[in-house]
């Protein structure tokens, strides 16, 4: 590294270490999430913020400079802005294509005019959360809300349910949730006060309550109220079972696991917006429907989908034995480690549910592998139309840029990544460009998804909008100034 270049990484972490008190005050001070393309810069390091402005350059063939996002940044702390999201690379994207040579402050404001002064939205409190059930899914949501309480306006999670296995419980739930095989460690504090059942995570005081029975609980005397209560267990799927969660304290119920009956299924993003608030009970579907529902969505909008087969490789789960042993399945009961098994998935068929309006047949079938985490789903499509495999990435590319699926679609067009390169990954699925083959009418697409934490994040997603704590990304300008060609984010 030349001297030169060194001096440049150095004024790059320099305008990157003041981007931050500027960020974390907008957040903490204003309910402000500052984004870069999709991604979030709250609470991140310098080196992850400049990675970040990375991704630019494969959006407009040259990296986005923090010197340039920097003053659009410092523009912002001075607005009297409400509650919102601002993406710092739509703002640049729109000042290179309009800006006219306007001050950068003048131009800020007037694109923001819908959340600044007497058009800036009021948030609607805290939102107190209760987890029932604290497995796999149940921590990494844990991790989430914690990490998002931001200035106490957000989801609150107040309390876990678990049923007592025996001494020492508390200690050993808040290892698992310290440390994790998969995801790392968690980032931050954790205290343990076993004399009140509460763990302390990074300031969030979390009561334990003991219960085997949910009908048996009353929230209100914990302080809780009008509280949503995320189900993780998948004990209860229908509208009967989920409804014993519906006690003093608990206003709404949603299922991390696909809802039978009349339980509304939901994948955030594609049908959240269209459902009926005023239910009490929701499903957030599965995992692997949250993988293939935004991407069907996308090509069923752009080129009509006849039909489509949809085969799942996913990484074991707790559902199946480490080794031989009983099973209520024919093949899970085979060791998990040591095979690959093939299994059903509901998933096919749940796409129906959030997507009722789409009428292609689905089919669908899932292999088990050795693997803790990520899978991937290869999506096999009959088209309406021939087209090429130049068109279909360049569409997806703008889809997972912007538009309403730009949180739940990533892309990526990296010729080397592997499964464990989306351990962490928070969109609902990533499109693998080099991987896709399109042939006339047919189009197969690769599809990466964390099924945990990918999963998870939809989950917080889903219950930030019923909550009404969910906000809309700003600008919101036309599309000839949102859509660039665009290559890729998040990895």
């Amino acid at each position: 590294m030349t001297t030169e270049q060194l001096d440049r990484w150095n004024a790059q972490e320099a305008a990157a270490e003041a981007m931050i008190p500027i960020i974390g005050t907008l957040y903490r001070g204003k309910g402000v999430t500052i984004l870069l393309h999709s991604r979030s810069l709250v609470n991140k390091s310098v080196i992850s913020i400049l990675r970040t402005h990375r991704f630019a350059r494969q959006i407009e063939g040259e990296e986005l400079s923090v010197d340039e996002t920097l003053p659009f940044l410092q523009a912002l702390g001075e607005l009297d802005l409400g509650p919102c999201k601002i993406d710092l690379g739509l703002l640049v994207t729109a000042y290179r294509a309009d800006g006219r040579g306007r001050p950068i402050g003048a131009f800020t404001a007037e694109v923001l005019a819908d959340v600044i002064g007497g058009n800036k939205s009021s948030s609607p409190g805290p939102r107190d959360v209760v987890l029932y059930g604290f497995g796999r899914i149940g921590r990494l949501v844990t991790r989430l809300l914690i990490e998002k309480v931001g200035s106490g306006n957000g989801l609150n999670l107040r309390a876990v349910v678990v049923r007592r296995g025996g001494d020492g419980d508390l200690a050993k739930r808040a290892s698992l949730l310290r440390r994790d095989s998969v995801h790392g460690h968690f980032d931050g504090t954790i205290k343990v006060d076993a004399a009140n059942d509460t763990i302390i995570a990074n300031g969030n005081v979390i009561k334990f309550i003991y219960s085997d029975d949910p009908t048996t609980i009353d929230y209100t005397r914990y302080g809780i109220s009008d509280a949503i209560l995320i189900d993780n267990t998948g004990k209860w799927r229908d509208r009967d079972g989920l409804s014993q969660h519906l006690r003093p304290g608990i206003a709404k119920v949603v299922l991390t696991a696909p809802g039978k009956g009349d339980v509304p299924n939901i994948v955030h993003g594609v049908n959240h917006r269209g459902q009926d608030l005023s239910q009490r009970i929701f499903s957030c579907a599965s995992c692997t429907t949250n993988a293939i529902v935004p991407p069907l969505k996308a090509m069923d909008d752009e080129f009509g989908i006849v039909r489509g087969h949809v085969e799942t490789v996913h990484s074991f789960t707790n559902d199946q034995n480490l080794l031989d042993n009983y099973h209520g399945a024919d093949r899970r009961g085979r060791s998990a480690p040591f095979n690959l098994v093939l299994t059903e998935t509901g998933a096919a068929s749940a796409v129906a549910k959030a997507m009722p309006d789409f009428k292609a047949k689905i089919t669908g079938n899932s292999i088990r592998v050795p693997t803790p985490d990520v899978s991937v789903a290869i999506l096999n499509l009959q088209l309406k139309r021939e087209t090429t495999s130049t068109e279909v990435l360049e569409y997806l590319r703008r889809v997972s840029l912007s538009g309403p699926l730009s949180r739940n679609l990533d892309y990526t067009a990296a010729t080397d990544v592997v499964s464990s390169d989306f351990i962490g990954s928070r969109a609902a699925s990533i499109i693998d460009a080099n991987a896709t083959i399109v042939d006339g009418d047919t189009a197969i697409l690769y599809v990466w998804y964390d099924n945990e934490f990918g999963y998870s994040s939809q989950v917080v997603r889903t219950v930030q909008y019923i909550s009404g704590i969910e906000y809309p990304t700003h600008p919101q300008l036309g599309a000839e100034v949102r859509t660039p060609a665009i290559a890729g984010r998040r990895g």
